[in-house]
């Protein structure tokens, strides 16, 4: 099955959209999370931030216990971050750079695998390839792979 060019269309914009966020897989999470961090920062009592969102002092300080144990809802995120005047957003980072980089990678271990297992399988029938040869077939069929982008890539 071949990838449709708009597939890897869509995989570009994606990537282009999600390059914005990259700065943004290099900040860390405060230790107590970032809705107490932000209230104490503001100097924001529980009893102001629970009057904004009509919850008691007791409510705000659970969701700030499950916001650093990461059991918190988006939708509870999100409405705390309006009591803080702040917008919350949203997104992933891909942990090696680009949706493309991580397909690359992908397929190449995948081609790595199926040409070793061939090699191997030459090698015993005494028709070894070379370490050239062996190299060529990887970067071919990392294109290939990469090209028709098969669900197996995921497995």
């Amino acid at each position: 099955m071949k990838v449709p060019n708009n597939h890897l269309l869509s995989i570009r914009q994606l990537d282009a959209k999600l390059s914005d966020l990259a700065p943004l897989g290099k900040i860390s999470q405060p230790p107590k999370g970032w809705i107490s961090q932000l209230r104490k920062a503001i100097n924001m009592s529980l009893q102001q931030m629970g009057n904004r969102l009509s919850k008691t002092p007791q409510a705000i300080k659970e969701i700030e216990r499950r916001e650093s144990d990461e059991s918190i809802t988006l939708k509870s995120l999100r409405e705390a971050g309006d009591a803080l005047n702040m917008r919350l957003v949203y997104g992933f980072v891909p942990k090696n750079g680009s949706l493309e980089q991580m397909i690359e990678d992908r397929a190449r271990a995948l081609a790595v695998t199926i040409v070793q297992r061939t090699s191997t399988t030459m090698k015993l029938e005494d028709q070894e390839n070379s370490n050239s040869r062996l190299k060529q077939a990887v970067d071919e069929l990392t294109q290939d792979i990469k090209r028709e982008m098969p669900r197996s890539l995921w497995d």
